[in-house]
């Protein structure tokens, strides 16, 4: 070889390793059966490999596609103060011609009251003086309806396990949904259209958390009542929650049937044998509490354990104790990441026994707001959320706080506790705070997760499309189909036409399709049939920078010169040509991606990495392969 091509060469086998190191997740997840799903997935380990591949869009994996669209008349129409026919009149006309989706409310509701003469500050004098400072009110009370929208439709799509959901605005006041692989659509569109649930729920003491969790222990083990087992240690002490050492737990790997031995209930449990993480120290009489640990003096579950622990909480001999205990277990909305000894990183949540019904409901919660503490309180200058409720709510918030001073209560927004602050004092009037933010943003995200339990206006499905997983599955065998006849019919005629030149070119563009795909799975991008029209349209680009360069070297060879010299020449006469065309088409795939939205975007990503390594591939990789062979000596032919 070559010592001048040496370096070209380790590029290239670079190259080709990172290619097959990023497209191996998708090629073994592609070939995993639906039991071995289901066991990875109860083994923590799915989601590190779903991240990880090419997902498919909804157009080839099926799923619903729907258009929301809050309806901002109705939302005016309940902050007016002072309503009457004149008004009701003018949004009644709007409401009409908002089926133009390019029409905005505001610029034609401002239109229509000063062309009635309608004085606004009747209806609206809460929220300013004139009617330019109430049309800016009100349109910051329209931007909270579709923030508090999407923080209930993101929580409700988390019920569904939908891998990369997209929710995104479109316009002003309408969000659209994308669910790929849904296939309960009665129950999605229900879910979409309905209310968040937000509660909040009293936090059981330790000791009484810990006298559960050995309950269900003893369940795990088959042992009906706590003196049957002689060696379980029953005090306070014992439980994962206040362990004083916590970040020495003796963790190791272990299966799901090791886990529940030889007891009846788990049959009930239909896995096979999948990697769970345990405390080693816990893990042969407290086979339940070995899969939690202790964070901040609360039960806290490593990720990898979540399924498994959520299997076993829906056990039926575990429902029926924790109904018995007027007890149930709820996880908290995202995961805290911890770094365990050693150096390693861990993803935990918190999971918190609550009483089994809720103490008050967020229908009671006028409003929520974000505001720095003022001076001369013990918390002044942090970060706090002011709540205020209504007047049968702020009877049952005094009754609650004064009943349960030094108790945690927990705020729970669809069935996942955002947080659980301390009663410290009784709040009489229905006013309290909340604090511990880290900053304002955080306080602020807050606020509008708890002004989600009751929307202000109705929100409204526009548009909806079904796609079944046939037509996905469909959409994958045809333009699987297109993209190998497209492959075979180019290969086979640049292969004719350009005989061993042909077999390169081929080459090439068998290392464009794989580093394009790899680049997708790199990126976590989903690929859609216009990301295949994308892939097939960079076959065609790949092989055309390929013709350029053959043809110009032909010219070459024509004039008499020997084969190297040709080589040389016709890539240096190609080159101008090849950028120059492949520029223009880059920048038509980045103001497609910069201006396009959904399926237009995948498609331009395709285009885009598929133009930059078809220059790479045709440039690089094919020029390396001539230079190989005219660096012997004694070439006087080549074949083209």
């Amino acid at each position: 070889m070559n010592k001048n091509l040496t370096p070209r060469f380790i590029i290239i086998a670079l190259v080709l390793a990172w290619a097959a190191y990023s497209l191996w997740p998708t090629v073994n997840y592609q070939m995993l059966s639906d039991e071995k799903i289901e066991e990875m997935r109860e083994a923590g380990t799915l989601f590190d490999l779903e991240s990880k591949i090419i997902k498919q869009g909804l157009d080839l994996k099926g799923g619903m596609y729907i258009v929301l669209e809050v309806d901002i008349p109705t939302l005016v129409s309940n902050l007016a103060i002072n309503r009457d026919a004149r008004l009701d009149s003018i949004l009644a006309d709007i409401t009409i011609q908002l089926s133009n989706p390019e029409v905005d409310f505001f610029s034609l509701f401002e239109d229509l009251v000063t062309r009635d003469n309608l004085r606004i500050t009747r209806y609206f004098h809460d929220l300013g003086g004139n009617t330019e400072d109430i049309i800016t009110q009100l349109k910051e009370e329209a931007d909270d309806a579709i923030n508090r929208v999407l923080e209930i439709l993101q929580n409700r799509v988390d019920q569904f396990g939908v891998s990369e959901p997209t929710i995104q605005k479109q316009g002003n006041h309408r969000i659209i949904v994308e669910l790929a692989g849904i296939q309960d659509t009665e129950r999605a569109r229900a879910l979409l259209q309905s209310t968040a649930l937000l509660e909040f729920y009293l936090v059981k003491n330790p000791e009484t958390t810990n006298d559960l969790l050995i309950q269900i222990d003893n369940i795990l083990k088959g042992v009906e009542s706590i003196e049957d087992i002689a060696t379980v240690d029953t005090t306070p002490d014992s439980v994962a929650v206040v362990r004083p050492e916590p970040q020495i737990a003796e963790d190791r790997t272990i299966s799901v049937s090791e886990l529940f031995g030889d007891a009846p209930v788990a049959a009930n449990i239909d896995v096979e044998d999948t990697a769970i993480v345990v405390d080693q120290r816990l893990f042969e009489e407290q086979p339940f509490k070995s899969l939690l640990r202790q964070y901040a003096n609360e039960i806290a579950v490593p990720e990898a354990n979540v399924y498994a622990v959520k299997k076993i909480l829906d056990l039926p001999e575990v429902k029926d104790r924790l109904i018995t205990a007027s007890s149930k277990f709820l996880f908290g909305d995202k995961p805290i990441s911890l770094e365990e000894v050693g150096g390693r990183e861990e993803n935990i949540f918190q999971l918190y026994n609550v009483e089994i019904e809720p103490e008050l409901t967020g229908g009671v919660v006028d409003e929520a707001r974000e505001q720095i503490a003022g001076q001369g309180s013990e918390i002044s200058g942090q970060s706090i959320v002011i709540l205020n409720m209504n007047s049968e709510g702020a009877k049952q918030w005094s009754r609650i706080t004064g009943a349960n001073i030094g108790r945690n209560i927990a705020i729970v927004l669809d069935n996942k506790v955002h947080m659980s602050p301390r009663i410290r004092e009784k709040i009489p009037s229905g006013g309290t705070s909340i604090e511990g933010f880290a900053d304002i943003n955080e306080a602020k995200d807050i606020a509008i997760v708890l002004r989600a339990g009751a929307l202000p206006a109705p929100v409204n499905i526009i548009e909806e499309r079904i796609v079944g997983p046939s037509l996905g599955a469909d959409s994958i065998r045809n333009g699987t189909r297109s993209v190998l006849i497209g492959l075979i019919l180019v290969m086979v005629f640049v292969l004719i036409y350009y005989k061993v030149s042909g077999l390169i070119a081929d080459f090439a563009l068998m290392w464009n399709i794989v580093l394009v795909l790899a680049v997708l799975a790199s990126l976590q991008a989903t690929l859609t049939l216009p990301g295949i029209a994308g892939l097939i349209l960079t076959m065609g680009m790949s092989i055309d920078s390929n013709v350029i360069i053959f043809e110009r070297i032909r010219e070459e060879l024509r004039k008499g010169k020997t084969p190297r010299a040709a080589v040389d020449s016709g890539y240096s006469r190609a080159l101008t040509t090849i950028i120059d065309a492949n520029i223009t088409t880059v920048i038509a795939a980045l103001v497609l991606y910069q201006f396009g939205t959904g399926p237009i975007r995948g498609f331009a990503t395709v285009l885009f990495w598929g133009i930059i390594i078809s220059m790479f591939t045709a440039i690089f990789v094919t020029r390396t392969i001539f230079n190989s062979f005219t660096a012997r000596k004694g070439l006087k032919r080549l074949s083209i």
